[in-house]
């Protein structure tokens, strides 16, 4: 069970301690509350604690938002609160109350909510048990803000950008000091909103004309940036949310019309749909993912895209398969493995995943990518191309796996590779490689 940075070390349960039984209609400082606590307590991720929670919430759509920036601040920001949870209160503290003093130093210290609401709001969450030492200890804080802000800009890069020690020791070695502080720093922002224009649906002028807000990118036209997320646009399939950073893949594969291409890894469908669209809908794309609710949403995503050539099939490559959906289109002009992977170059989106991460998750994540290339490669035709392709930014899961794919298959010939860093390209890290099978 995942234990919180800074706790120590025991989940407690709430036992009338913090919080009193939840209220009907939370606020939402309430809501963020209540999801810090199941994040604490579940083996879920941040995203689909929050996605749940504001589905079943009646709030309106500023207080959706503010409940958003709490509980996603508050994890970019754990071990900053932590210390400054403990350079006031050395004690022992339940879970809860502590969950409460990072929702109310994040908005004394980092929102600069106005003191009065950001004390008495959060205090109004705890029990009865705790309201007093969590609003003595909040009250001392803003006595001593300037103190508590100066001593923590002394501190590790690891406590004042709240990222575990061991990610910033490889990335240290990997990037260099300067480029993992900056890094880090990445990783502690908001994400931005990007669409990639669907130009089976659409073209980019019709899509910007109806979109005041969309700001065509200069690096790839067929990509904007937007303010708000276009959800007209999106249920009428004109485009589709992705960095940029995803398209590179696609365009290494640069897959032509009538071919037949193998999308391995396909779910959701962000990738297979560029490809269709880069093959003008002409030929046939396989498009496979592990499980039955991954292909029920890739299949949703690519109709609703105006993808007329993709076929479907539930594969884990896992090497204990005989997959007759494969056999029956192969051999493949061009092969896509977006391969799962530590997710590493996209952490300001997953903003819990470095607390989820471990050390053992690289050589296990570099274990299942070589796995899907041994199972995916011989399905490839002479003179195909297959392209390799991860969001992750370890060299392990990356540049080590094609060296170790092309010594074990001689006849795949490494000819290019992409390679994107958030601190240097200024958008998601991802990688691409670019094998021929000669």
């Amino acid at each position: 069970m995942f234990i919180c940075p800074g706790s120590a070390g025991i989940l407690l349960a709430a036992s009338g301690g913090a919080l009193d039984p939840p209220m009907s209609k939370p606020s939402s400082r309430g809501l963020a509350f209540l999801a810090l606590q199941k994040w604490r307590t579940r083996n879920e991720f941040a995203d689909t604690i929050l996605g749940q929670l504001l589905r079943s919430s009646d709030l309106a759509a500023p207080d959706r938002a503010f409940t958003t920036e709490l509980f996603y601040g508050i994890l970019r920001n754990l071990s900053l609160l932590d210390f400054w949870i403990g350079s006031l209160r050395s004690q022992a503290l339940d879970e809860d109350a502590r969950d409460l003093l990072r929702l109310g130093f994040y908005q004394l210290f980092l929102l600069e909510t106005p003191e009065h609401a950001a004390v008495y709001e959060t205090v109004e969450l705890a029990g009865e048990r705790t309201r007093s030492l969590v609003n003595a200890v909040l009250r001392n804080a803003l006595r001593r803000k300037e103190e508590l802000l100066a001593n923590a800009d002394k501190q590790d890069l690891s406590v004042r950008r709240s990222h575990p020690r061991f990610l910033i020791d490889r990335w240290t070695q990997s990037f260099g000091a300067e480029n993992t502080a900056a890094l880090c720093e990445w990783n502690n922002r908001s994400a931005p909103i990007y669409a990639r224009v669907n130009r089976l649906k659409t073209t980019v002028e019709e899509f910007l004309s109806k979109h005041s807000d969309a700001e065509q990118l200069p690096q790839n036209e067929t990509f904007a940036r937007l303010t708000s997320i276009p959800s007209d646009a999106l249920a009428a399939g004109s485009c589709y949310i992705q960095d940029p950073s995803t398209a590179a893949a696609c365009e290494l594969l640069d897959p032509r019309p009538g071919e037949n291409v193998l999308d391995a890894c396909a779910a959701p469908g962000g990738k297979t749909g560029y490809l269709a669209e880069l093959m003008k809908n002409q030929g046939v794309i396989l498009a496979c993912d592990r499980d039955e609710g991954r292909i029920r949403t890739l299949q949703d995503n690519l109709e609703r895209l105006g993808v007329q050539i993709a076929r479907f099939a539930r594969l884990a490559w896992s090497g204990n398969e005989s997959p007759p959906d494969v056999a029956t289109i192969a051999p493949f002009d061009r092969i896509l493995v977006d391969a799962p992977c530590s997710n590493t170059g996209v952490m300001r989106r997953r903003v819990d995943l470095r607390w989820r991460l471990t050390l053992k998750d690289f050589s296990r994540m570099r274990g299942e990518q070589l796995a899907i290339l041994r199972a995916t490669i011989p399905f490839l035709k002479t003179g195909g191309v297959l392209v390799y392709s991860t969001c992750s930014i370890e060299p392990e899961e990356n540049e080590k796996v094609v060296n170790a794919i092309t010594r074990e298959f001689p006849s795949l010939k490494f000819v290019e590779q992409v390679s994107l860093l958030p601190f240097r390209d200024g958008f998601d890290g991802a990688y691409s490689a670019k094998l021929i099978r000669e």
